[in-house]
């Protein structure tokens, strides 16, 4: 992708992200996008076949940051985020959360919540098959990998949640260490 390409697409997340903060998903119409963007139809559809085309793509590029580095593509990643990281992936994501990038908490804590909260988790099931033996003790080992999978995820999203909630008044590498500690 160029670079003014790289900019359009850039300016319709951004039109995107703020219409997200303020309205429902399903009420924001392509016109009111391309108007707070800034660009033409034409420029729109030529990026994204749909509004859903255009859900998909920004959750993908939030979450998708997460996997270039996972999969060490390069350390000098970059999407809609800007970073240089080699922390774990968790304490990674609750970093770019307490920066607030892109102003993802607003996107997981208005109206819209579900639909990020969705491919949070798609891409959070991602990262602990890949984490699996962080998690992985004597305690258990009768316990289906498909159970203990999804208690890890759904006890991130809560941790999350719950952070989100009380104002995010621990550091990264505090809430990260809680998330830790519950699953132990």
């Amino acid at each position: 992708m160029d670079r003014r390409q790289r900019k359009t697409r850039e300016a319709i997340f951004g039109a995107f992200t703020e219409l997200l903060s303020k309205k429902d998903f399903n009420q924001i119409t392509v016109g009111e996008i391309i108007e707070k963007a800034d660009v033409g139809r034409a420029t729109f559809y030529s990026h994204f076949e749909t509004k859903d085309f255009l859900l998909k793509d920004f959750c993908e590029e939030l979450f998708c940051h997460l996997f270039d580095a996972e999969n060490h593509s390069d350390n000098n990643h970059r999407h809609i985020f800007d970073c240089n990281s080699s922390d774990s992936v968790f304490l990674h994501l609750f970093k770019h959360l307490k920066k607030n990038d892109n102003n993802i908490l607003a996107l997981l804590s208005s109206q819209n919540n579900d639909l990020f909260l969705r491919y949070f988790k798609s891409n959070l099931e991602f990262l602990v098959e890949n984490h699996i033996n962080i998690f992985q003790s004597e305690k258990y080992k009768d316990v289906p990998f498909s159970y203990l999978k999804n208690h890890i995820i759904s006890t991130f999203v809560e941790t999350v949640k719950w952070w989100i909630s009380n104002g995010m008044k621990e550091s990264p590498e505090e809430i990260t260490d809680y998330f830790f500690m519950v699953l132990k």
